[in-house]
């Protein structure tokens, strides 16, 4: 029987060196496409087969994965925003864009969805071959959340899943009852550090995957890099969606949580209603 080609859209971070190691040990050849500013080049080594676009190049990426047999794919990794506004669009993607009534990440990722899926390519869940990525529920931290952090996340959690709702952004920034920093085009990172200079010391951060979001693509993720963050903007507490958040680095992340006395914890659907 003839090996299975899965193929990986990659964008940046470790998330596609890790879903294409999952691969490998389900006997999957892997074929990966990145995207040039976007993507680091040495993913090439762990791709059978792997190949660099621009941004927008629909058509190409398409014939990339068809040509090689590719009948299952994913998305794995980051795409930077700020960047993402420079994508060089061939005629396939300008079509799509000319169509669309919202340039939001949602909206846009589905739409490139079902462009591949017209080609008869399914897109598949990357996280399901990397098991046990996900945020668990619960507090994962050695401190609990304080009271006025629990009121603090049970004001912000709905405000989070109404600015996801609307397809701006994935992560806001609380302190005492006040929305500090909204996530937008500048990134999660970005928005922590904002929402430190605005509120000072003690803000608490919730990240949370959109409602009605399709999770084959763009799911919430942390990881060390979001703890170095939070702790230099002296954040007091993180609340993550449980179940639907990457959690990368977990032990790093949270050994550099509890150094730094930052309650971190994993919030179900149910959380705020």
């Amino acid at each position: 029987m003839a090996q299975e080609n899965i193929g990986i859209v990659a964008g940046g971070g470790q998330f596609p060196a890790l879903v294409a190691r999952g691969a490998r040990e389900a006997g999957m050849g892997v074929v990966m496409c990145g995207f040039h500013g976007h993507t680091d080049p040495a993913l090439a080594s762990v791709a059978d087969q792997f190949s660099m676009l621009h941004l927008g190049a629909l058509n190409k990426l398409i014939e990339f994965f068809r040509s090689r047999g590719v009948r299952r794919l994913c998305f794995a990794g980051a795409i930077s925003k700020p960047r993402a506004l420079d994508l060089r669009p061939d005629f396939r993607a300008a079509k799509v864009l000319f169509r669309l009534r919202s340039k939001g990440d949602d909206v846009l990722l589905r739409a490139v969805m079902e462009e591949l899926q017209s080609e008869g390519l399914a897109i598949v869940q990357a996280a399901e071959l990397v098991p046990g990525l996900r945020g668990p529920d619960g507090v994962v931290s050695r401190r609990q959340p304080t009271q006025e952090e629990w009121e603090d996340l049970r004001y912000g959690w709905p405000i989070a899943a109404a600015i996801g709702r609307l397809d701006i952004g994935q992560c806001i920034v609380v302190k005492r009852g006040m929305v500090v920093a909204v996530e937008g085009l500048e990134g999660t990172d970005a928005a922590l550090r904002r929402g430190a200079e605005l509120g000072g010391a003690g803000c608490v951060a919730i990240k949370i995957v959109k409602p009605g979001q399709d999770e084959r693509i763009d799911l919430p993720a942390i990881g060390s890099a979001t703890m170095r963050t939070l702790v230099e903007g002296g954040y007091s507490c993180l609340a993550y969606h449980a179940g639907k958040t990457l959690f990368f680095d977990r032990e790093e992340a949270l050994a550099l949580a509890d150094a730094h006395s930052l309650a971190v914890v994993g919030l179900d659907d149910a959380f705020g209603r």
